[in-house]
Parts: C-alpha cells; sequence; structure tokens
C-alpha cells in the first residue's frame, strides 16, 4: 500500500527577538532610547514527517514549543528557517487552494465572531470556502446534532460557555471537510461525556476522510484513545517520535502521565 506524505517538516527553526526591560525609572528611560534585545529559540531544528491518515500526538509541557510549531504548518507564522510542505504546500504563502484543505483549532483562541451568533460566522465560513447549499445544510445537521449544539447556534458567542464555544468552533472548522486537522486542546473546557463524544467524532472523522491530524491535549484520554504515533517536544526539540505502542512497551505499566515526565527527564 502506498502511503503519502502529507506533512513534511525539516529542521524548523523559530527565533523571537524579545526585548530586555529594564528595572526603574532609569531604566525605562534608557528602554526608550536604547533598547537591548536578547534572541529566545522557541522551536530548534524540528524534523518530521507524517503520512495521509495518520493520527498524531504532538505532546509537550508548557512553552515546549508546540503551539508554536503549529502555527507555523498553518502558515500564520514564517520559520526563521527551515523547511515544511503540508499536501505539498509551502503553507506562509497562504494560497486559497491549501487554506481550502486544512483546518485549526486552538482551544484559547476562536475564529467566531464575537458579538454575533456562531451561525453569522458558519454563514461566513460557508462563503469563504464556497461550499454549496446542499453540502452545507448536510453538514450543518451532522455536526449540530453530534456535538449537541441545535439550540446555541442563535446566541451570541460571548454569552456560551467555554465548553459550549468549543463545540461550536469544532463545527465552524469542519464544515468544509478539511482533509489535514491542526487541533490544540479540542476537549478544553468540555465535561467528561461530551469529550468522549468530540473524542469519537475525530476519529470517526478521520477514518471516513483518512484526514490527516496532529493533536496537542494535556488530557492524556485524548492521547490514548486517539494516537497511534507519539512525537514529544520539549525545549523546542523533538525528544522521542514512536508509536504509541513502543512507547506504552517501554514504559510498561507506567501511567501515561508518568511515563511522560519520564521520557522529557531523559532528554
Amino acid at each position: 500500500m502506498v502511503i503519502n506524505p502529507v506533512i513534511v517538516a525539516s529542521d524548523l527553526v523559530k527565533t523571537y527577538r524579545v526585548p530586555q526591560k529594564k528595572p526603574g525609572l532609569a531604566g525605562a528611560f534608557n528602554n526608550f532610547f536604547s533598547r537591548e534585545y536578547r534572541n529566545v529559540e522557541a522551536v530548534k531544528n524540528v524534523s518530521f514527517t507524517i503520512q495521509e491518515g495518520e493520527l498524531v500526538g504532538f505532546l509537550g509541557p508548557n512553552g515546549a514549543g508546540k503551539t508554536t510549531t503549529l502555527k507555523m504548518l498553518s502558515g500564520l507564522l514564517h520559520p526563521t528557517s527551515g523547511d515544511v510542505h503540508v499536501l505539498g504546500f509551502i503553507p506562509w504563502r497562504r494560497e486559497a487552494a491549501y487554506q481550502k484543505k486544512f483546518t485549526m483549532v486552538m482551544g484559547q483562541r476562536t475564529q467566531l465572531w464575537w458579538d454575533l451568533p456562531a451561525w453569522d460566522s458558519f454563514l461566513l465560513n460557508k462563503e469563504i470556502f464556497e461550499i454549496p447549499n446542499s453540502e452545507f445544510d448536510k453538514t450543518i445537521k451532522e455536526l449540530a446534532d453530534l456535538l449537541e449544539i441545535q439550540d446555541l447556534l442563535d446566541t451570541p458567542v460571548k454569552k456560551l460557555s467555554l465548553g459550549q464555544r468549543m463545540k461550536a468552533e469544532l463545527a465552524c472548522s469542519l464544515l468544509h471537510h478539511p482533509k489535514v486537522l491542526l487541533l490544540d486542546e479540542p476537549t478544553i473546557g468540555l465535561d467528561v461525556i461530551m469529550q468522549q463524544k468530540v473524542r469519537q467524532f475525530i476519529l470517526d472523522y478521520n477514518q471516513r476522510y483518512k484526514a490527516t491530524i496532529l493533536l496537542t491535549s494535556h488530557n492524556m484520554e485524548d492521547v490514548s484513545e486517539l494516537c497511534t504515533r507519539l512525537i514529544l517536544i520539549n525545549h523546542g526539540r523533538i525528544v522521542s517520535d514512536e508509536s504509541f505502542e513502543s512507547f506504552q512497551a517501554r514504559y510498561g505499566k507506567t501511567p501515561l502521565t508518568e511515563a511522560m515526565r519520564a521520557a522529557f527527564q531523559q532528554k
């Protein structure tokens, strides 16, 4: 069986130039006229390849470089150096053909209009992605039923709870049936029952459309129930890239959270 690489990252580096702030009034005055900077490497020579249909966990502690990497894969950030190809496209060129084939869901960010009902954002995405009416209606019904948001679509987003907003966010992101999903904490704010429903939906979507999914999460149930492969990152560097089964075998009966902690401490 021929397997096609969908995401190829080669020696990705992202360096931020951060201003140094001196304390006190005199320091603030000096900063105004002569500011000093230091370089912070958020991502350091990250390389990996993900095949079509893979569901991969991209895991690490806070500040490890996960979200920065996802932003480079989506085209939101331009790397300092290195190369990325997703579905054959270079993400930061932001070509329309690429933007119609991927989606990024970030648990702490929203693409929904804050003061308007979620339905208005759905309609906007329908026009942006040129979704036919019949397909749009069918997809909306499927997503609304699964995520139980039928009664939320006419409510202003700012009045939704975090969990309700996350469900609407996920539905909005999948209207165009993307082939690549970059999911950053997709179950944050959801109750246990809805977390399970969302995980099952992600798994079904992966299998039905052969979608390639890169998932970050601090919820180990997301990882254990969804991911067949784990890429671990810490301090901006890849510390492990192996199948979930191989990772489990290496740590035996150690709980997943403790095994992750041990993996990070070894590097």
